[in-house]
């Protein structure tokens, strides 16, 4: 996902971090870290790597273990080694045989119910038509 101008942040295996991680470049995990991540970019977590954290990325790419809700705006792949708990919010969703997903998945666009999208658009005309009462009636 790199282009020539972008960083890859890498985070080595002997490498523990408490606290978030926030940029515009991607980042690779093959440590540890605890906390929050948020990026415009590619996170890639390695098979070594572990990740307990809220994340928002672009895309990511799971081979170790994470647990927390991530946030994907375009896809998110679990390959075969990974292990996920968390809820996963996504556009695009990729599972390899063999990985391990406990939580809850939303994919695409946000839908609005049918009930709920009808019930603006009838409360909008009532407001645009006045009513008149019938003119027969003895009042």
């Amino acid at each position: 996902m790199a282009t020539k101008e972008q960083e890859i942040t890498q985070i080595g295996h002997s490498v523990t971090i408490k606290g978030d991680i926030s940029g515009n470049s991607d980042v690779r995990v093959a440590g540890n870290v605890v906390g929050g991540i948020s990026i415009e970019g590619e996170l890639i977590v390695e098979r070594q790597g572990v990740v307990q954290a809220e994340i928002k990325t672009t895309t990511a790419v799971i081979a170790g273990s994470v647990k927390g809700n991530i946030e994907c705006t375009d896809k998110l792949i679990l390959e075969s080694t990974s292990q996920y708990e968390g809820n996963i919010k996504t556009k695009r969703l990729i599972i390899q045989e063999g990985a391990i997903f406990q939580g809850n998945c939303q994919m695409g666009a946000p839908q609005v119910a049918p009930a709920q999208a009808a019930q603006p658009a009838a409360q909008q005309s009532a407001k645009q038509q006045p009513v008149k009462a019938p003119k027969d009636l003895d009042l």
